[in-house]
């Protein structure tokens, strides 16, 4: 819907304000969900998804900057701008992913939101690493990190993560009327938003260029088999394996841009913006997801 109103021109919008409530409420919500499932998980059962995770979150900027070089022919900070959002996570991707799967009926892994909040630092770290090399000009990457680890997303999830995991699903039973119940809604109208955001941006697609239109589009599904074979091998089911495809298959359209910003001031907004959300997130919301699950249960009968 939201997509549609931007390309008829419909004065349809969701107040900023709202916008902002609905990200902390879906955010702190993500991450009381994935505690409550961590207060009875084994750090067995955790131990080697979380491992595969971490390296996804290395692997993936790596492979991003260097395939924004040389098949993309962007310069060092723009490479470096792009790689950070491609190592990062969609939370929205995660639950749209989460939302297929269940749809399937397959069961998935309680601790998967304590998973995005390992996805979502360390690409950004490698990525300014690589901007290193952008020479004199370059912002401080430093408080570039300093903004990534005390940004709302970071803060809701991990605070979410801790309380739902000191208290245990028993004690969250009181809030789960708001934190559960309204979740769905919730979603709704923030996809909406997201839907017009995105609609904004596939009208930059164009002059983004065809290299990085096609990139856009293959990376994710690069990255999203990436994900789905450690997910495997690691010991998800096939579902969580889907879900951690689509997180290391997705682009971050709010923790990476932040860090960004302030890193790498002289990066270009419509190379990173435009294929983190105009290109990458569409096609995963429409694409992307449907092949990793085709992906998923073939690989987990071979495997």
């Amino acid at each position: 819907m939201g997509i549609t109103a931007r390309w008829i021109k419909s004065d349809l919008a969701v107040p900023e304000p709202v916008y902002q409530g609905l990200s902390i409420y879906l955010l702190l919500a993500i991450g009381l969900k994935g505690g409550s499932a961590l207060a009875i998980t084994s750090v067995g059962d955790l131990l080697l998804p979380a491992s595969a995770t971490l390296a996804l979150g290395i692997l993936t900027p790596v492979s991003a900057f260097y395939l924004m070089r040389r098949c993309g022919r962007l310069g060092v900070e723009d490479a470096a701008a792009v790689a950070a959002h491609y190592g990062s996570v969609s939370v929205v991707t995660f639950l749209a992913a989460v939302e297929a799967v269940k749809r399937t009926g397959v069961e998935l892994e309680g601790f998967l939101p304590a998973l995005v909040a390992v996805l979502e630092v360390p690409g950004i770290i490698v990525a300014l690493l690589f901007a290193n090399q952008a020479g004199p000009g370059k912002g401080s990457w430093k408080k570039a990190l300093h903004e990534v680890m005390t940004g709302k997303s970071i803060v809701l999830l991990l605070g979410g993560l801790f309380i739902g995991w000191a208290c245990g699903p028993k004690k969250l039973e009181d809030v789960q009327p708001f934190f559960a119940t309204a979740f769905k809604g919730a979603l709704c109208l923030f996809m909406i938003e997201l839907g017009l955001a995105a609609g904004k941006r596939l009208r930059d697609a164009g002059r983004a260029g065809l290299r990085l239109l096609i990139l856009g589009c293959i990376i994710p599904v690069l990255h999203g088999a990436l994900g789905v074979s450690a997910g495997l091998l690691a010991g998800l089911s096939p579902g969580g394996a889907v879900v951690l495809g689509a997180m290391a298959g997705s682009a971050s359209y709010i923790a990476a841009p932040a860090a960004v910003r302030v890193a790498l001031p002289g990066a270009n907004p419509a190379y990173y913006l435009t294929l983190a959300l105009g290109i990458t997130f569409p096609f995963n919301l429409a694409f992307g997801i449907p092949l990793l699950q085709t992906l998923a249960h073939h690989l987990s009968l071979w495997l």
